[in-house]
């Protein structure tokens, strides 16, 4: 699979890059954030939150929104899924990383996506970018079988456990966690997941 940078031209469909300011406090403290073998997510860590360029993204990025501010690291090499929010994802690269993007548009009336549709960008560390709130994504993969960590910055309690009742239908259907509407791969085997994405589960 070809594999953009995402300098090149054909980013700006699904974000852009933050070059505004650096991200070296953040940066600092992920160095010492555990790797492991497997995907891991945490979505709101505390030092990361208490570092001063926390007020920088709140209120320059956001516009003065609350949010909170993660990591997403691990080892991986395929697509899996892919999740959508109702805004803006920053992620700030801690190690280079490699995105596997899509376009929300895509999605059809029955909630398939056709995988090909995919696109990869290399993201190189120390690199900060906006993710659009279009564009599909999912876990990062790394680059030539090296892990990856990820900073992900989103709106205050999204990704966190629903405690409400919704109808189990139309787009209903998707909607994982607090603002996380996911469509996975079958071979994935994500529980309680609708396994929407047609065509291979890419595999870099």
């Amino acid at each position: 699979m070809r594999i953009l940078n995402v300098n090149d031209s054909a980013f700006r469909k699904y974000g852009k890059i933050l070059k505004n300011h650096s991200y070296n406090e953040i940066l600092e403290i992920m160095k010492n954030v555990e790797c492991p073998k497997e995907v891991i997510y945490n979505p709101s860590v505390k030092e990361l939150e208490n570092t001063s360029e926390m007020k920088v993204l709140s209120n320059e990025i956001y516009g003065g929104m609350p949010i909170q501010i993660g990591y997403c690291n691990g080892h991986n090499n395929k697509l899996n899924a892919v999740e959508y929010h109702r805004d803006s994802e920053v992620n700030i690269a801690a190690t280079d990383l490699i995105l596997l993007l899509g376009y929300q548009p895509d999605i059809t009336g029955d909630f398939t996506y056709d995988s090909s549709k995919i696109e990869a960008f290399l993201v190189p560390s120390g690199t900060a970018i906006e993710v659009y709130a279009t564009t599909l994504h999912y876990a990062p993969c790394g680059v030539d079988g090296n892990g990856f960590k990820c900073v992900v910055v989103l709106p205050k309690g999204t990704n966190t456990d629903i405690d409400f009742s919704i109808p189990k239908d139309g787009e209903n259907m998707l909607l994982m966690s607090r603002n996380k509407w996911l469509i996975a791969h079958e071979d994935a085997k994500i529980e309680n997941a609708l396994n929407g994405i047609k065509g291979i589960n890419i595999t870099l």
